[in-house]
């Protein structure tokens, strides 16, 4: 049976990176037998420009509809100066409030020709295998009231708010300790329960579910600031991690660089019933965009995490991963990723490497 992708560039190395994505996605139609069809729309600043809103409401139906979403990068600086409701970054985050993809699973893997790349030592990096679960539609980036509001003293004030409900913690709990099992069933869940009171009920909810539910997981707990000096001190102590929408946005990031560049690392955002967005954790990189130099792997990589995630398909998301393997085996690098004696490539060379390794294997 035929499965329908969304296909939603956006903004900045956005249309770039998801060209290359897309070569992957013909391939596997074509060689492997993979019964899928496309449909592309905007959003982001893309969808401003076609409709006057980030998120158009042709492309939230077409979201709603498909099996699967690849979305690339939203953002740029010539939509900064728009009202805030009409931001590129509205897109995305319409998006995933509109359906509900409350699980984005952000990996961090470190590719063994790569532990050069980092700006750790090789011995610190070497092996990293870590899975960052973050709470994705709640805590302080959706909290209400927020906004920017003038004091009786005349000074300017922002205010926004961070709240979880119950069943919000314990539904990205039930994620992590879920992911957990299917890896070496060791989770650390992510707080500052000392100073907020909205982690301590996170931590009371996320202990609950591991004594009651998930004993077979060994649960630690962590504050937020130890946490990241953890991920540069020792990663390799971490296997999962859980935690909020703005410490999972910020540990992701201080992770995805310990793999020796953000342009390496998928991200999988899933509702309760797996079906997902899939995209880049970097952003739109509007200073590159148009030279042709960005990564396009973690774009990629985000199909092979579609394909085993919510498509039902991980022998082909497996030879995703090792054709990319491969094309590191090789030598080549984007700018990137570069190191003494690699070969240099572009965006669509690189695309077109990680097809040919494809169609090898």
């Amino acid at each position: 049976m035929s499965v329908k992708i969304a296909i939603l560039a956006g903004d900045g190395i956005g249309p770039e990176i998801i060209a290359e994505a897309e070569k992957v996605l013909h391939c596997l139609r074509l060689e492997f037998g993979f019964s899928a069809e496309f449909e592309h729309a905007p959003v982001g600043g893309a969808g401003f420009d076609a409709a006057g809103h980030p998120l158009p409401e042709p492309t939230l139906a077409l979201a709603h509809q498909a099996d699967a979403i690849l979305l690339g990068s939203v953002g740029g600086p010539q939509w900064e100066q728009l009202e805030r409701d009409l931001r590129p970054e509205q897109g995305l985050l319409g998006l995933r409030a509109g359906l509900e993809l409350f699980a984005n699973l952000r990996p961090a893997i470190l590719y063994p020709q790569l532990a050069n790349a980092s700006t750790l030592k090789p011995e610190i990096v070497s092996g990293l295998d870590i899975m960052i679960v973050r709470e994705l539609t709640g805590g302080i980036y959706f909290g209400k009231p927020r906004g920017i509001r003038i004091r009786e003293d005349g000074q300017r004030e922002g205010f926004n708010t961070l709240v979880y409900s119950e069943s919000e913690i314990e539904r990205i709990g039930r994620s992590a300790f879920e992911t957990a099992r299917k890896r070496s069933r060791r989770l650390c869940s992510v707080d500052k329960a000392n100073v907020l009171e909205c982690s301590e009920l996170w931590r009371e909810i996320i202990s609950k579910l591991g004594k009651d539910d998930y004993n077979d997981v060994e649960l630690s707990h962590m504050y937020v600031d130890n946490a990241a000096m953890q991920l540069v001190r020792e990663p390799k102590q971490f296997d999962v991690m859980v935690t909020t929408n703005m410490f999972g946005d910020i540990l992701s990031d201080a992770a995805a660089m310990l793999t020796g560049s953000i342009g390496m690392l998928p991200s999988a955002s899933l509702d309760s019933h797996g079906k997902g967005m899939y995209e880049p954790i970097h952003g739109s990189a509007p200073d590159i965009a148009g030279r042709g130099v960005a990564n396009p792997l973690a774009t990629i990589l985000s199909v092979a995490m579609m394909l085993r995630y919510s498509l039902d398909e991980p022998v082909l998301a497996g030879h995703i991963e090792q054709a990319v393997g491969k094309v590191l085996d090789s030598g080549l690098r984007t700018e990137d990723i570069a190191s003494s004696g690699m070969q240099v490539v572009g965006t669509a060379d690189m695309g077109d490497a990680v097809v040919a390794a494809l169609r090898a294997a």
